[in-house]
């Protein structure tokens, strides 16, 4: 009985999360349309201004759902420095698309509002496309290694692309999201990656790499996120179900050494090898911290 019951909650939750989510994407895609039509930088601007303040009250409303439906015991700490005025590269250890939306709503207007970079091609997924792009989520152009053997005289472009398209990003405080894991963790894939580590994945460092140099140098600081659920069910479904007791988060804020977006991590080893090492240490004081947080 006490299954049916959770599963009804489940689903009664998704409903609610789903309504709230269509009532926002209303006037979201007015203001875009309107960003669209009136491509004047001052009215963009203030666009893009109501179009954040739109979707920070989705995610504060999905949190007061989670909040009204469940009881969940957050225990959540190093926000304190954290501001709405920062520049930040966010990553984070994954284990379950709860994690975006636990980042999410510890996050909510106390950081830029978080956003993720994203491949060229999916500006055009129909409404959630226009949406990234209203919402100024970074897209990124990518060439293959093959493709630049063929085209030698586009090396280096793609970064510059990027670049240009994040010039934006200098006067607009931003959070940009990164799971260096790549995918989620499992069991499975530990044992098949013989993953050194405890709790974690291989880490990869050349999606951040890109961000860092893409970004050129207007992330200043890092808030590297780890996060620890209270027993063994966290997915999306458990989460609505009310299966997630307990979530522990604690949000270290790291300054971001300015070498490390001013090289070139595909062509230099040197350099690569530097970046892999900064990245390592940050994974191996992860993992040793989540051995802390469950031995609490």
């Amino acid at each position: 009985m006490q299954a049916i019951l959770a599963q009804l909650r489940g689903v009664l939750t998704f409903l609610v999360i789903l309504t709230n989510t269509l009532i926002t994407i209303v006037p979201l895609l007015a203001v875009t349309l309107l960003k669209l039509l009136l491509p004047f930088k001052k009215m963009q601007t203030l666009c893009s201004a109501i179009l954040v303040r739109l979707a920070e009250n989705w995610v504060a409303t999905n949190a007061l759902i989670l909040s009204l439906m469940h009881q969940i015991d957050w225990d959540v700490r190093g926000l304190e420095r954290v501001s709405r005025r920062g520049w930040y590269l966010v990553v984070c250890n994954h284990q379950s698309w709860t994690d975006i939306l636990v980042l999410q709503t510890i996050f909510s207007k106390k950081a830029p509002f978080l956003k993720f970079f994203l491949k060229q091609e999916l500006i055009w997924v129909p409404i959630m496309g226009v949406a990234w792009w209203a919402l100024d989520f970074p897209f990124m152009k990518r060439y293959s290694k093959e493709f630049l053997a063929k085209h030698p005289e586009l090396k280096g472009k793609d970064i510059e692309t990027t670049r240009k398209a994040c010039e934006k990003f200098k006067e607009i405080p931003v959070s940009v999201m990164n799971f260096l894991e790549g995918t989620r963790y499992t069991p499975a894939k530990h044992d098949q990656q013989k993953s050194p580590y405890n709790h974690l994945l291989r880490p990869k460092s050349g999606g951040v790499a890109f961000v860092l140099s893409s970004m050129g140098g207007i992330l200043h600081s890092m808030l590297d996120v780890t996060i620890v659920y209270g027993g063994n069910q966290f997915g999306f479904w458990d989460l609505m179900c009310g299966r997630v007791r307990k979530v522990t988060v604690q949000v270290t804020m790291r300054e971001i050494p300015q070498t490390l977006g001013e090289g070139d991590y595909e062509n230099d080893p040197v350099f690569r090898e530097q970046f892999q090492a900064w990245v390592s240490d940050l994974w191996e004081e992860k993992d040793g911290l989540i051995d802390q947080i469950r031995a609490e």
